[in-house]
């Protein structure tokens, strides 16, 4: 017989996994500055260099892994070695070869997986692309280049496009976007014309203000180059040596930099690849320490322009070494070394090794460069590889996934039909257009049947698809002919090239003088082909000798204004030219800047009257091909004066365009005739659309000091507005004016607003003052910094 035996048990409870505790620098609860930090004191001088620089590769169409790009400014990188150290940035993944926007996105993802898997920190890399005028990737919108952009005087516009790049960016795993350009120009034989705002520095720092405005909202850093002086280089030579003084580079050069920072937001800057006055801007520890950091308060990075540390020696022969010059720009405030890894790799670690360079020029720039990815979420330990693009996508299915991201959506399409529009400027129209119902159009010239005359060099179809010719171009761009077939279907147009955009050849102009006298009207379509270096006539590296227009343009048209058909000279350009006979002979002039994928429609939309032309001109038109150095931004002495045999004053200034209706500026009062040093005007005037259409003005407020301590440019922009209005509208605008609009750098070099006499002009352009008001600065100078308020401000009543 078994006895029963009670036996005590302990009960178990349950245990719950314990998650482990993240480090500090992956722990998102803590204070970034924390974080910083201590992930800077566990890491080795190996580590910390491979923060500092990027690796130029190229995504996989296929969806794997990226490739390393090989360039003949680069070492060969081998990613096995690299990546156990870590890495700062990659390099363009989509902006180097044609690859499908998904299996790209999938590509990097996979990319990044690996970076982070290889390094004991986790940490990913920072991917960058240009988005110059869109992001520069297969299949992704052309928009207009950004000269058309300061052409729509319209910075909102421009706000709300670059956040659609922003997105689009964003959705496939990039971080940064290397935009926008705000050089001023100097020159407009320079190259990269079409990569700048305009020859005017309020215009450039209010339409770039808002484009890092639009691209910081979608979270992409935004970079601003070329830190400084890069456009006004000798000659209008691309990479050239600058001829510039303090006071043109504090009052010209440097205002459009420090409202994109003060006002925009932006939290990258790259320096210049030129040297001012013999110092490299690379090497400027005054200019990349102590203005914009010291003074301006820039806490964000400074990446170098592609190879420009290494040009410190090349180029420059300011350094004797790779170390020196990776030590020197360091120094100077340089943080990442682009596009690839030259002399922040071997050389800078052993220079600071042998102590020839001090480890904590490294761990400063280390702390911007991690600061930067914590606020982009890159060091949280619950950081997530995949884009938003591939949310929720079966990412082991790349088949599946080609085709499934959209970079030129419908959405897009709007917005470049529309910036487009606005920045088609007619200069010139005895009544011809708009056309009315032509039986039969003359298509002639170069641009006229070609697909990429709409296109900047820093497109991806110009900059990186013309080396794969077998590739679809990946978006639609419809060409001039195609486009005015759809606006005009009643015509008849008869389509004849004439000759080539930089060729010599002149057989084709029997055929175009035919087709001209056989038509009711003759659109001529001229312009320039974008390239890179020699392989264009209009972008970086294309300099031209003079503003004539490319090749035998200028002959053609010569040979057509003799037929004597009414004739519309139509613009497709990077730049802006001197039109010869035309500027007077011509019956209508519409000037185009590299206007995008919806360039052509917005120009057939012009020439029927579906469109009221509202563009302005963001560079003066030269009278003369040779009459360079020439912006309307100059003082007296570079005006025609009976001293000089040459007349410097343009064909069509800055700020010229025309409407198809008409408007009267009437009723200025002034509120205030005289203010302090401290204090702002306040003007009201009437603007009335006396036509029959509805148009938009573009008012403009022009500030000519008189006398100055030292000299000043004639007059000079200080603000602007669109004024939409219907047949008979009227509007009654307030202009408010602070004092510190006023000032200019004085002879002590700082910024001073001095009193005297004003002249405040309410204008049409640069040339065509509406109307004045004459007011007065009283009391001491009084000495202003980058706080002062940087804008007139002028709105409805």
């Amino acid at each position: 017989m078994t006895a029963n035996v009670a036996v005590e048990t302990t009960p178990v409870t349950p245990t719950t996994p314990t998650t482990p505790t993240p480090p500090v620098w992956q722990d998102s609860g803590q204070d970034l500055d924390t974080r910083v930090t201590a992930l800077i004191e566990a890491m080795t001088v190996e580590e910390k260099i491979a923060q500092l620089v990027g690796v130029w590769v190229g995504a996989s169409n296929e969806g794997g892994e990226v490739a390393p790009h090989q360039h003949d400014m680069e070492e060969a990188v081998d990613l096995d070695a690299l990546l156990p150290s870590g890495l700062g940035q990659l390099t363009r993944p989509f902006g180097t070869a044609p690859v499908d926007p998904a299996l790209g996105a999938l590509s990097l993802l996979r990319t990044q997986q690996r970076i982070a898997a290889a390094n004991r920190f986790g940490i990913p890399a920072l991917a960058h692309e240009e988005c110059l005028a869109g992001f520069a990737a297969w299949r992704a919108t052309a928009y207009p280049v950004p000269l058309s952009w300061g052409a729509t005087f319209d910075p909102g516009l421009i706000r709300e496009m670059a956040a659609a790049i922003g997105r689009d960016m964003a959705s496939v795993g990039i971080h940064q976007g290397l935009a926008p350009v705000l050089d001023v120009v100097r020159d407009a034989r320079w190259g990269r014309v079409e990569e700048t705002i305009g020859e005017d520095p309020y215009l450039v720092g209010t339409v770039a203000t808002a484009y890092v405005q639009g691209l910081e909202s979608a979270g992409i850093v935004a970079t601003l180059k070329h830190f400084v002086g890069y456009s006004a280089s000798r000659a209008g030579r691309n990479l050239a040596p600058v001829s510039l003084g303090p006071r043109e580079r504090a009052d010209v050069l440097l205002p459009p930099f420090e409202m994109a920072l003060c006002e925009g937001g932006a939290r990258s800057v790259m320096s210049a690849y030129t040297d001012i006055d013999g110092i490299p801007s690379a090497a400027d520890e005054e200019l990349l320490t102590g203005l914009l950091r010291d003074t301006w308060g820039f806490t964000g990075t400074v990446v170098a322009d592609y190879f420009g540390i290494a040009f410190l020696k090349t180029l420059h022969g300011a350094v004797g070494d790779w170390a020196e010059a990776a030590g020197t720009a360091l120094r100077a405030g340089v943080d990442v070394e682009l596009p690839s890894i030259k002399t922040f790799g071997e050389p800078l670690r052993a220079a600071v090794a042998e102590g020839r360079f001090p480890e904590e020029l490294l761990d400063r720039a280390l702390r911007r460069v991690l600061t930067q990815k914590g606020e982009l979420g890159l060091l949280d330990a619950d950081w997530d590889p995949v884009p938003p693009a591939l949310a929720g996508a079966a990412l082991d299915d790349t088949e599946a996934l080609r085709g499934t991201v959209d970079l030129d959506s419908s959405e897009n399409h709007r917005l470049a039909a529309e910036i487009a529009d606005r920045a088609v400027v007619l200069l010139g129209n005895n009544g011809v257009l708009p056309l009315s119902a032509p039986r039969r159009i003359a298509l002639i010239g170069p641009q006229a049947d070609q697909p990429n005359a709409v296109l900047g060099c820093y497109s991806f179809p110009a900059h990186v698809g013309v080396h794969h010719p077998d590739t679809p171009v990946g978006i639609e761009l419809p060409t001039l002919r195609e486009a005015l077939v759809r606006e005009f279907p009643n015509a008849e147009i008869v389509t004849v090239r004439g000759t080539d955009v930089d060729g010599e050849d002149t057989s084709g102009f029997t055929a175009a003088v035919r087709a001209a006298r056989e038509a009711d009207v003759v659109v001529l379509a001229l312009g320039d082909r974008a390239g890179l270096f020699g392989r264009g006539t209009s972008g970086e590296g294309c300099d031209a000798e003079s503003l004539a227009l490319p090749g035998v343009q200028q002959a053609l048209l010569d040979r057509l204004l003799d037929v004597g058909t009414p004739l519309v000279l139509t613009l497709l350009a990077g730049r802006p030219y001197a039109l010869g006979r035309a500027t007077t002979e011509a019956d209508a002039l519409v000037q185009s800047f590299f206007p995008g994928e919806e360039g052509t429609a917005a120009i057939a939309r012009v020439l029927s009257g579906r469109t009221n032309p509202s563009g302005r001109l963001p560079v003066s038109v030269p009278a003369g091909p040779g009459v360079q150095p020439s912006t309307y931004l100059a003082a007296k002495l570079a005006q025609a004066s009976e001293v000089s045999a040459i007349d410097p004053g343009p064909a069509f200034a800055f700020g010229h365009g025309l409407s198809y209706t008409n408007f009267a500026w009437s009723d200025l009062a002034v509120e205030n005739e005289e203010t302090g040093t401290d204090g702002e005007f306040r003007l009201s005037f009437t603007v009335r659309n006396t036509g029959d259409r509805e148009g938009t003005e573009v008012v403009q407020l022009y500030l000519h000091d008189p006398v100055a301590s030292v000299v000043q440019p004639v007059q000079r922009l200080i603000g602007y507005a669109r004024v939409p209005l219907a047949p008979g509208e009227s509007r009654r605008l307030t202009a408010l004016v602070p004092a510190d609009v006023a000032s200019f750098t004085g002879r002590d070099g700082h910024r001073v607003v001095e009193p005297g006499e004003l002249e405040l002009r309410l204008s049409a352009s640069s040339a065509d003052a509406r109307l004045t008001a004459t007011v007065h600065l009283t009391g001491e100078p009084r000495r202003v910094d980058h706080t002062r308020r940087l804008h007139a401000e002028i709105a409805p009543e």
